[in-house]
């Protein structure tokens, strides 16, 4: 029987060395993407359709001395994941394991996803026309094997096991860092439903640009939940739908415009 898996990030380890980024590239044999200067070490500014996961700098000033915070992006297999509830043509799906994937024979790149989920992960290839987002190295997984981000991380500040071995695992390191930074936290555990990939973060999601409360828009729960099983009204439906890519879209510019303020802030040395 397949259990749930965790990949859980240990952030007070991480070097910022961008290894991960690279063995995930060189996995799923994704071509390498002109980058730009972003702020501090980063020049990935998010994930695209051939970056799957990349890291953040994040400065802050405090206590009359410079501190980096560094966090790696990629999907965040999520348990409740909105990018399933808004794709439109059931692409994405679960796995036993806790994966949420995509089914590329189904995808129509209608780009729902993108702007359902609260981190803005998944992106539509404009050749393509297929989303695409991290897949956790499901085919490493389901052999035996660790992800790759997992395989090359030298700090060992990327862990891989099962679930509640993994968990019980960063409560106890959560427990060891508190002595030292009060504001540390794990990111992931309780959020859209519980994560496939948790975060020991040193700081409050906001110093590395996340949202504090992720959640699916209103919108779209009552679309998938409600109106849309029971068949609804042709005018109301169409009116919802109206609604929810509305709200999408209004969540989406939310979170860019936070992610946008957290970045300038921590550039000029703000808390």
């Amino acid at each position: 029987m397949t259990t749930r898996k965790l990949v859980f990030t240990d952030t007070s380890l991480c070097t910022g060395c961008k290894a991960c980024s690279v063995a995930c590239k060189a996995w799923n044999d994704l071509p390498p993407e002109k980058t730009d200067f972003v702020t501090s070490y980063q020049v990935q500014k998010e994930t695209t359709a051939k970056t799957w996961t990349y890291i953040s700098f994040h400065e802050k000033f405090a206590n009359g001395k410079m501190t980096m915070r560094m966090f790696k992006h990629q999907c965040y297999h999520c348990a409740d994941p909105s990018c399933m509830k808004a794709c439109s043509s059931d692409a994405i799906y679960k796995t036993e394991s806790g994966y949420t994937l995509i089914d590329h024979d189904k995808c129509i790149g209608c780009g729902y996803c993108v702007s359902s989920c609260p981190w803005e992960v998944p992106m539509v290839d404009p050749e393509t026309k297929k989303s695409y987002k991290c897949t956790g190295c499901i085919d490493r997984v389901e052999n035996g094997m660790l992800p790759a981000c997992a395989f090359t991380c030298q700090p060992g500040a990327i862990q891989f096991g099962e679930y509640n071995e993994m968990i019980k695992k960063a409560r106890i390191r959560l427990a060891e860092v508190l002595e030292f930074y009060p504001n540390a936290n794990l990111y992931g555990e309780k959020l859209m439903g519980g994560t496939n990939y948790v975060y020991l973060l040193l700081d409050k999601p906001d110093t590395y640009g996340l949202p504090k409360n992720p959640s699916t828009p209103w919108s779209l729960t009552l679309w998938k939940s409600v109106i849309h099983p029971l068949g609804g009204v042709a005018i109301g439906a169409a009116a919802l739908a109206v609604i929810a890519g509305v709200a999408s879209n209004a969540a989406l510019g939310n979170y860019r415009a936070k992610k946008e303020n957290a970045e300038n802030s921590h550039m000029e040395g703000g808390e």
